[in-house]
Formats: C-alpha cells, structure tokens, sequence
C-alpha cells in the first residue's frame, strides 16, 4: 500500500540570505521530508556527496562547462540551498537538483539563455511597505529576523506580485524542468518532498498544471554534454558588484549574521576595530563601547528590530575612524565584501592540469588566497625559482594568477609578484586542459602555438622568446627562433624589427640567470639591419610616425645599452649631421648623444641652430620635446641650455607662441614636480644667464661685420 503523500512544501528564499538560510534550517528541521529539491542543475546530483567532505569549505560553486561556455551556481555557508544541503546531509535524506539541467542552458545561444528583464520583485515590495531602499527592507523583515514565517509571507508576498504575469523564455523552460523534477519526485513514491528555490518561483511551483504542457514546452531545446564539478568561490564574486545577478551588496556582513549567534553588533564592531588596529590606528575597547551605543541609538532611531549595515557602518566612522573615511573603505574593503576563498576536497573531480597544479602549489608552498598578497623572489634560491617558473607559465596559458611588479632592487636576480587568484582561474584551466597534463606540458605546447600563428608579429615572436625562458620552456624555444629567422628575413620594415630588438636583447642579456642563451647571432642580425635601414626610414614622416619612431629609437637605444654595441651609437651620430629630420627625433638624437659623451658647447649650438628664427615654431617645440622627453634636471644644471629655451620662448610673436602653447605643455608637463619648480625659480630669479661663456672678442674689430650683417637683414 503507498504511503499517503502530503503536499510539497515550497520554501521560498532570496539567494544568499541568512536570515533566509535559518529559516529554511529551522523548517526542514520541522517538516522533516523525505526528499529535498534544490534550485540548481540536475547534472550536480552525484556531486552533493562531496558537500559533506571535511575539505569542502565555503564559498564553493557548482562549474558545468562545454564547448567554451561556463556556467556557476555559488554557494556560502549563509545560502539557504547549502543550508538544506547540510541539513540533508546530516538527516540521511536525499538531495536532487531540479533546475532547467545545464546541458541545455549552456546549449542556448547566450541572447536567448539571459533571464528576460522583469520587475525587482523585492524593490516592489520595499515601496509598498514604504521604503526606499530595497535591501534595507529585506534585511528589517527577513535578515534580522530569520522567523518560518517569513517564508510563508513572502510567498503570499510573491503570489500577489505575479498576478497576472506571463513567463517566458528561459524563465519559462526553467520553471516547467522545475515542475517536471517536482512530479519525478512524487511519481518516485516520497512521502513528502520540500523545494528551496528563489521566492520568485514559489507561485509557479506551488500549483501544477497538466504535465503535458511542460514536456511539450520542454521538447526539442538545444542540448550539449556538460561536465560538473566544484571549485572554489569567494565572498567578493558573491557581492552583487562583480555582475553576478543573484549577488547581495554586503556578503560579509551576511556572513557574520549567519555565524554570529547573539551580539552580533557587538562582535562585528570589535572585529573592525581589530582591523584598524592591524593598521597601526589607535582604537581602543572604549570606542566599541560607544560605538555599539551608537548603533544601537541610531537603529531605535530609526524603528529597526536590530543595527544593520548602515547604523554599524555610521558608527564605526564616526567613532573608531574619527569621521576619516579611509578606515571606512577599509573595513568595507576587509569585512563588509571580504575575501574569504573557499576550498574543495581533493576527491573532486578534476582535469589533470588542474590537480597538477594543485601538487604544484603544495611542492611550492604556494597557497591560493583571494586578497592580493605580494611575494618578492629570490631567483638564486631553488625555491623562488620554482615558483617564478610555475607563475610564468600560468601565465602562458592564460591563467594570470601571479602579476609581476617591479623589482626593489637592480640585481636580475629579484623579482615581485602580486598573487591574487580567482574562480575563473578554473574555468581557464579547463579550456588549457587540450595542451597538455601538466603545466610545463600545457606552456610548452601553446608556446608552440603561439609562434606557429600565421598573424604573429615579429615582435611578438620576440617576446615570446622572452616569455619562454622565464618560464623555463627551453624545448619550445628551438621552433621559435626558427620562427623570428624566418619572419625576419621576409620582413624589411625596419619599424618592425625595432621593435622586436630588445625583448631579444633582454632574453639574451638575463637567459644567463636561469642558465639559456644562444641568441647573439640573430640580436646581431637584427642590430645590423636596423642600424643600415633606420636614415631612409626617418623620411618623409607624418607627426604621429615621428612620434612613434622616437619611441622605438628609445627602445632600442636602451636595449643596445645592455649589449655595449658600438654600432648603434655610431649610427645615431651620423644621423645628427644630416638635415631634414622630424624635430621630435632630431631632438631625441641629439639628447641620446648628450647623455653618451657629447660636449655641452656641441649641443648648446645645435639646440641654438633648432631654435633659431629661421626654422617655424612647430618645429623647434617638436625638437624641444624630443631633446627633453629624458627629463629636466638638464635645464636646471646647464645655464647656457636653459638661457636658449628662455631666450627662444621669450622672443616668440604672441600668434606663433599659441601654436606651440599645447607642445610646450605636453614637454613640461612630463617633467617631475620638483624639476618644474628649480627651472622656475631659475628663471624668476632674473639672474644673467648668458647663452656662451664671456669671450676675448674685439667689438671695434667686429663693428663693421656686424654693420653688414644688419644691412643683409635689413635692419641698419
């Protein structure tokens, strides 16, 4: 005889709430059903096991992936589906997902798998009760109170607000798979079944039509075989901020509501002060006391049944950070958000790449953590080098865990890394999967990929080489200077191989460190062609391809540097004797030349002959740009160079000055503070500098020189 079956109980939630997480723990406890139905992929079903795990830590999320899409269902400690999942675990009671199953949601062309746009349900409920804030209202009637019959009122709740309306799209192939699970449910002969699901679809659940409309509903959607498994989560991708539709503003502070039994005002204050007090700020246990007064006062106030976020938040800046709002975004940055990373047990099914690196960061000490934390390596230790490697060619693959900074320090030795990993890092070690088991196999491989493409530059090759011998890739380097060879003698703009010189150079200069090297004769190569081809490649250029040919002449010039290469310097010298060059690189040459061993009498006249009246201002700014883009300390120190450009300024016509007015701007502009206030007070101080040192020349004998000269100009 079957047993007599009772009504399905429908518990709708807001996803991520704790008071919603209590509600529902406490009506399961109640109900005690035979069966629990959770909104989420069906797929998942064999994965709920693992939720009992030791290792299996919160926030985690469901992954289905295929076919280069991804889909996540996250969950915290303080979701009310992982709360019926924990009391089912304990209860012996078995768990089924019963949403539209991921095969064909992620099957969907993505216009077509977004939810279609509808009212906010709880926005509407909040102004009906008068509110203008919509979380604040959930969190006064649902959060601070965590009561059954909530549940029961927010149902009515939503009933009311669906009168009428008609789904469509995937909410409406959503709700008939969760109708279809429902009736599997009871046709498998359980007595009484619950369903936790987003208070949305309590209505459409709680009343079932015929089933044939479902199933004909249901017929025929596209479909894809997916893989599931869990991955880790963090509370900040929970936060509502990151994109995540069903995301809440504050998921540490829900966190701490879940977790903190009684006093809750009480611990959090104390907690931000323990953060401003790892700060090195001076907060003591008398201002929590009168914090928490505050937060309380404010909270009766305003008719609130317990502080919340906002009355917490006001306190703290008003009394712990004494009205500063930086301890503010601190304690929101650190508590309110947080960046609490979960954990998966070991047993969880994965690709291989991905448990590689997992034995990969426990050989390496390399432990995953959402807040960004910095490490500075030792590239002499074994241990350093390891994780140098292991984090660049993560970043081969496309799984930027590590990002480097820049180095304390000039030894090539050192390097610092900024680690922050994140839960997509997963999904982009699937999609890596196909390249190889481990991760040197996988780096290697695309490494190889990269420099097979037909689309790739010679300066990407370059830098590919660059890339392959900080991760240690040295099988792969072979094919790709086979690669650079080949592309470099089909390509003769000579723009393109300056601008693939010094990640060459580099590669050549620092492969010693980690013991590879062998690239002289193609840096030799290129060196050499640049060196012949660069005087007829500065012809004819616009401003903009000046501009962008200074920056490469920059690039090389400080590669050429690390190699001590006489030819590149011997190129630029001749270059500075001919006529016609773009002023920008004119000046830029002649800078570059300074700063090698050119003599100040040599550059003050030819500074002279650029500024002089026969060349048109635009051009003589152009040159002062170039000739100073390497900083102003020159001005200050050489009276004679700073007495030019003051004396060339000065006497410009007040139309000409204007046009060269966002030149001059862009020149200055780029110097530090400190350099542009010693080259102004110079000139404030009205001092003489004269443009040449004081000479033994005879006026007299020179008058009538100067007479002619006058008469030429028409100035006698």
């Amino acid at each position: 005889m079957r047993a007599e079956v009772a009504a399905p109980s429908i518990l709708g939630v807001r996803h991520h709430g704790p008071g919603s997480a209590k509600a529902v723990r406490a009506e399961l406890e109640r109900l005690r059903p035979d069966v629990v139905l959770i909104e989420g992929p069906p797929e998942a079903d064999p994965l709920v096991a693992l939720a009992g795990d030791p290792e299996m830590e919160p926030p985690v999320a469901l992954l289905a992936h295929a076919q280069g899409r991804a889909a996540f269902w996250p969950f915290a400690v303080f979701s009310p589906e992982w709360q019926a999942i924990a009391y089912a675990r304990e209860a012996g009671v078995e768990v089924r997902f019963c949403d539209l199953p991921a095969a064909h949601s992620l099957a969907l062309p993505e216009e077509e798998g977004e939810e279609h746009a509808r009212l906010d349900p709880i926005g509407e409920l909040a102004r009906a009760a008068g509110y203008d804030d919509p979380e604040r209202w959930w969190d006064d009637v649902v959060e601070h109170r965590g009561e059954t019959g909530t549940l029961h009122a927010v149902a009515e709740a939503m009933a009311a607000l669906r009168e009428g309306h008609e789904p469509t799209g995937t909410e409406a192939l959503r709700e008939a798979a969760m109708r279809r699970a429902l009736r599997n449910a009871l046709k498998d002969g359980f007595g009484s079944v619950a369903v936790v699901c987003g208070a949305w679809h309590v209505p459409a659940l709680t009343h079932l039509p015929p089933a044939a409309q479902d199933e004909r509903l249901l017929r025929g959607i596209p479909k894809v075989k997916v893989d599931m498994t869990w991955v880790p989560w963090t509370h900040g991708r929970l936060a509502a901020r990151s994109g995540y539709g069903a995301g809440v503003a504050s998921p540490g502070w829900y966190d701490h509501l879940f977790s903190a039994p009684d006093r809750p005002v009480e611990r959090w204050l104390a907690g931000a002060a323990a953060v401003l007090r790892e700060e090195g700020l001076p907060v003591s246990s008398a201002h929590v006391i009168e914090s928490v007064r505050l937060a309380q006062g404010l909270a009766g106030l305003r008719g609130r049944p317990l502080a919340g976020l906002s009355e917490v938040t006001e306190a703290a800046r008003a009394v712990l950070c004494e009205g500063d709002d930086l301890p503010v975004e601190l304690i929101q940055r650190r508590m309110v958000v947080g960046e609490r990373l979960g954990g998966v047990p070991g047993s969880t099914p994965m690709v291989p790449l991905q448990r590689h690196l997992r034995e990969e960061q426990r050989r390496l000490r390399l432990k995953p953590e959402a807040l960004a934390r910095e490490h500075d390596l030792d590239l002499r230790k074994p241990l350093d080098l390891g994780r140098s490697r292991l984090l660049h060619r993560l970043n081969m693959i496309g799984v930027p865990w590590g990002t480097t900074r820049q180095t304390r320090g000039k030894g090539t030795f050192r390097e610092s890394w900024t680690l922050e990993w994140r839960p997509e890092f997963d999904v982009a070690l699937i999609e890596a999967a196909p390249w190889g088991v481990t991760v040197d196999d996988a780096a290697a491989a695309r490494a190889g990929e990269l420099a097979a493409r037909e689309d790739a530059s010679l300066a990407d090759l370059t830098s590919l080489v660059e890339r392959c011998l900080l991760a240690d890739l040295t099988a792969a380097l072979p094919g790709i200077l086979q690669a650079i060879k080949d592309k470099a003698a089909l390509d003769g703009q000579v723009s393109h191989l300056m601008a693939a010189l010094p990640a060459l150079v580099r590669a050549q200069r620092y492969g010693d460190v980690r013991g590879t090297g062998g690239l002289a004769a193609i840096t030799d190569s290129l060196l050499a062609r640049i060196c012949a081809g660069l005087a007829p490649a500065l012809t004819g250029l616009d401003d903009d391809s000046a501009r962008q040919m200074t920056g490469l002449i920059d690039g090389v010039h400080s590669a050429v540097g690390l190699l001590g290469s006489d030819l590149w310097q011997a190129t630029l010298a001749n270059l500075a004797r001919r006529t016609g060059l773009p002023g920008i690189i004119e000046g830029r040459i002649v800078r570059i030349l300074f700063d090698a061993d050119a003599s100040v009498d040599d550059v003050s006249v030819r500074m002279a002959r650029a500024m002089s009246s026969g060349n048109p201002p635009e051009r003589a700014a152009a040159w002062m740009e170039g000739f100073l883009s390497g900083g102003g300390l020159l001005l200050v120190h050489d009276p004679r160079l700073l007495a030019i450009v003051d004396g060339w300024l000065t006497g410009l016509p007040p139309v000409a000055f204007v046009d060269v007015l966002p030149l001059l701007r862009r020149t200055f502009g780029a110097f530090a503070p400190p350099e542009r206030r010693m080259i102004g007070d110079r000139v404030r101080s009205g001092a003489p500098v004269p443009a040449r040192e004081a000479s033994d020349a005879d006026e007299e004998q020179a008058a009538g020189a100067v007479r002619t000269v006058l008469e030429i100009l028409g100035r006698a």
